[in-house]
């Protein structure tokens, strides 16, 4: 069995790390570079920077801060917000992202998932996913959980899949903040229905959530936000304890 992953993830906006619930009343975190710096040393597997509103906004990511995180961290840093082109990719690998994160832009086209796929190799590519749960099931949202799309949530993961992505990052807008436990019915579903590792996100709260989509969602990394940025749960802490249940995990020595 492959280790399992705890990845922070920096939401910024304005330059800023921010944190809302279920994608509203967004709050500061902190600053970006400090606490990127201070995850990589509490022992983060990786680290994912999500520019919130570049999409929206109709610009790209902020290649100059970036470039400022990259260097005060010696872990693999995914970067995503904006990106809608080989181009966009290029910059952000050039400021030091090891791979990038794509949402929007591949529900717009998904043949750009194949384009940066075959340009870049599919270890560089994470297609991100908003999802809810709606009376019709569980659908795929997009720029920033704001629009709902066509695509039920597992038919578009197994799309992107064959389409060539590297990797999923889930997360369940319905649990995002919330602090109430990850979405395991969902992750499961995907984590069971597609061949490539899928990052579990929204709703840590405590650390038996983690063992939780680990062991019942078969969940390949988990990926929190507000937990560590407000010091809630260390991360050699949370380590230590899914050792102790028995789950591959790196532990911080």
């Amino acid at each position: 069995m492959l280790t399992k992953r705890i990845i922070p993830c920096l939401d910024i906006k304005n330059g800023r790390t921010v944190k809302g619930i279920r994608f509203e009343n967004i709050r500061d975190a902190g600053d970006p570079v400090a606490l990127a710096a201070e995850y990589a040393r509490q022992g983060a597997d990786e680290l994912v920077f999500l520019d919130i509103t570049a999409t929206n906004e109709e610009r790209k990511t902020f290649a100059q801060l970036v470039r400022a995180i990259a260097r005060h961290i010696d872990i693999p840093f995914t970067v995503g917000g904006g990106i809608g082109a080989i181009r966009d990719v290029e910059v952000l690998l050039r400021e030091g992202a090891d791979k990038v994160s794509i949402n929007s832009a591949a529900i717009k086209d998904p043949q750009l998932v194949y384009d940066l796929a075959k340009r870049f190799g599919s270890q560089c590519i994470t297609v991100a996913i908003d999802t809810k749960l709606t009376t019709t099931g569980w659908k795929v949202f997009s720029r920033a959980g704001t629009l709902e799309t066509e695509h039920y949530t597992l038919n578009w993961a197994k799309q992107i899949t064959d389409l060539g992505a590297g990797e999923i990052l889930l997360t369940s807008m319905s649990h995002d903040g919330t602090k109430n436990g990850f979405a395991l019915d969902i992750t499961g579903d995907v984590s069971r229905g597609v061949s490539i590792p899928v990052i579990a996100s929204g709703g840590a709260g405590n650390m038996a959530h983690f063992a939780d989509v680990f062991n019942q969602a078969e969940a390949d990394a988990a990926l929190a936000a507000s937990i560590f940025h407000f010091g809630e749960i260390p991360i050699p802490s949370l380590k230590e304890y899914l050792a102790s249940q028995h789950l591959p995990i790196r532990l911080c020595y």
